[in-house]
């Protein structure tokens, strides 16, 4: 049987793209021929339209036609082409009651057995995790049959943002969140808690999971957390405490770093000068912006864990570490004891009912501060401060070899999960460093995050023949996306043939990370990709900095175009298993 695929999604590319690919390969199993619906010719016997967003079906007239829920492509593509088998009809275009789709979900939201599911997703840079899991949730949502609304907290606040009307009515609340967020209006509600990437991996388990093992905030939560069995230090909340105060300082550094770049547009002394805009620019980024970072990574991370009673000790433990010289290191220090401290009293210390009020505007800030501040003075500080100061003379005084090596090393981790545990690591590692006036690591970092995205954009342009045409326009999008240091944009291919994606992706990051360290790119913001290179003294040694970002993409993406098999061709590529339906 010769099948066309047409599938849009509101969203952008990716879901579009992940639900072409799941019904291909489906349909290529039963020995059937798949075309896309830029690549029809007229000559399909059946057309199937997964879709949520409009589509022109004009040309389909008088041809077999199914509508299906692109949330079931993705998650059930077999049941979708049974169901287009029997149940597809022909379309009469002119008796349409729109040349354009309408999506027919595949279990009505009204369903006795449908659940009203509100959803909060939030990465440490709330950029690409953030929406693209909140995309995969909805469509997997949709597709279950349930009714679902997912609210993104993102770089620039909460949108889509929940009313309180919505909370009342859910039966559960899904929280894919990977630093802490206000869970105070979900009182009372059965909560779930997982990560963005889990999220965005694997939608439909985690909607099911959510339903199943989701417990009341407070006690219900309290009461499951002694019973179950015993977590990684990432479930258990470091990590996520971690990227909490990461998340918060980010906007800082970027802005800081900027302002510092800016003040050297007028030279590299010409802030010596006091009263001139330079002089204003680096009080600004240097004296103002890169001391307050410390304190807020600290405070943050705190209050994460002891929420807001952790805030103030965990603010002035970071100040301290500034002012000690402990830097971003002691910072981190502080925040985790100020938590943890702050934590302990809160549950500790019992007090008469009248007098509980005092407990997070008195005596929790009182004690965790006066115990956080005198073991930073007395205990951590110096020895913080002292490994610090050696990592910072080490870096500075590295020879070349060690650059290059530091940077290969740094760049392979940016590449090997794209915007997971271990690429984040790297990126939290060069972001502290900014603190201390240390920039190599920071331009290796985010060079060789480009990589990914932008050697998938060029393999699809350099081997067009092998890529489906969705996946060249996946390929457009992936470009873009690698040009604002967004490596998530590599995901689709990643998740679709991993045993070749990843291997030439973390040998072009490498590259780039050991050329930018060999090459001496500082960078001074954290963020922002090539677009940081309109402003002038933002990265030292552009042209260099751009030829190495330019090395690693082109050898990955030359490499993947030579290795890659044609679009369709199944053997040699993941199995089901660890492939696509790892997305779903």
């Amino acid at each position: 049987m010769k099948l066309t695929i047409v599938t849009a999604c509101p969203g952008g590319h990716t879901t579009s793209w992940l639900a072409a690919q799941r019904l291909s390969r489906a349909a290529e199993r039963r020995g059937w021929q798949t075309v896309f619906h830029e690549e029809d010719t007229g000559a399909s016997e059946l057309v199937i339209v997964a879709a949520s967003a409009p589509v022109d079906l004009a040309r389909y007239d008088g041809r077999a036609l199914y509508h299906a829920d692109i949330g079931a492509a993705l998650a059930t593509p077999d049941v979708v082409l049974d169901a287009a088998e029997h149940e597809s009809v022909v379309y009469d275009h002119a008796n349409a009651p729109s040349a354009l789709c309408t999506v027919r979900p595949e279990v009505s939201a009204n369903a006795p057995s449908a659940k009203q599911i509100v959803a909060v997703t939030a990465c440490p840079t709330g950029v690409a995790h953030t929406f693209m899991a909140a995309e995969a949730l909805s469509e997997a949502g949709r597709a279950m049959g349930h009714g679902i609304r997912v609210e993104t907290q993102g770089s620039v606040g909460a949108q889509d943002a929940l009313t309180d009307d919505e909370i009342a009515a859910a039966d559960v609340v899904l929280l894919a969140c990977d630093i802490e967020v206000d869970e105070t209006r979900f009182a009372g509600k059965p909560i779930y808690r997982t990560a963005t990437g889990t999220a965005l991996k694997k939608p439909r388990p985690t909607i099911e999971a959510a339903l199943t093992e989701a417990v009341p905030a407070g006690e219900g939560a309290a009461a499951a957390a002694k019973t179950a069995p015993k977590k990684s230090l990432k479930e258990r909340g470091v990590y996520k405490h971690l990227l909490t105060g990461v998340s918060y300082m980010l906007p800082i550094v970027v802005a800081g770093g900027l302002c510092i770049a800016l003040s050297f547009v007028f030279g590299i002394d010409a802030a010596d000068e006091k009263g001139s805009l330079a002089a204003a620019l680096m009080q600004i980024g240097g004296g103002s912006a890169f001391k307050l970072m410390v304190p807020v990574l600290a405070g943050y991370i705190a209050y994460s864990i002891a929420d807001r009673p952790g805030l103030t000790p965990g603010l002035i433990g970071g100040w301290l570490a500034t002012d000690l010289g402990a830097g971003f290191l002691g910072g981190i220090v502080a925040g985790f004891l100020a938590g943890y401290v702050a934590n302990a009293i809160k549950k500790a210390v019992p007090l008469p009912a009248s007098m509980e009020s005092l407990k997070p505007i008195l005596i929790i800030p009182l004690a965790a501060s006066l115990v956080t501040g005198l073991t930073m003075i007395y205990v951590v500080g110096t020895p913080v401060a002292a490994i610090l100061t050696s990592l910072t003379a080490f870096l500075n005084s590295m020879g070349s070899t060690n650059a290059v090596l530091l940077g290969a090393l740094l760049g392979a981790m940016m590449c090997i999960d794209m915007g997971g545990p271990i690429n984040k690591a790297a990126y939290t590692f060069g972001v502290g460093l900014l603190s201390s006036q240390t920039y190599l690591p920071m331009g290796a970092i985010m060079a060789a995050g480009m990589v990914p995205p932008i050697a998938m954009g060029i393999a699809s342009i350099v081997a067009r023949a092998k890529f489906a045409e969705s996946e060249r326009e996946g390929g457009k999008a992936a470009l873009v996306l690698g040009l604002c240091f967004i490596s998530e944009g590599a995901i689709p291919f990643a998740a679709k043939d991993p045993l070749r994606v990843l291997p030439v992706c973390i040998v072009g990051g490498a590259l780039t990370g050991a050329l930018s360290m060999l090459f001496g790119c500082k960078l001074m913001a954290p963020h922002g990709g090539l677009f940081v290179l309109l402003i002038p003294g933002a990265v030292s040694h552009a042209l260099a900095y751009l030829a190495a970002i330019a090395a690693g993409s082109l050898l990955a993406g030359l490499a993947y175009a030579v290795i890659k098999k044609n679009a369709g061709d199944a053997p040699g590529q993941a199995s089901e298993e660890s492939g696509i339906t790892q997305q779903t």
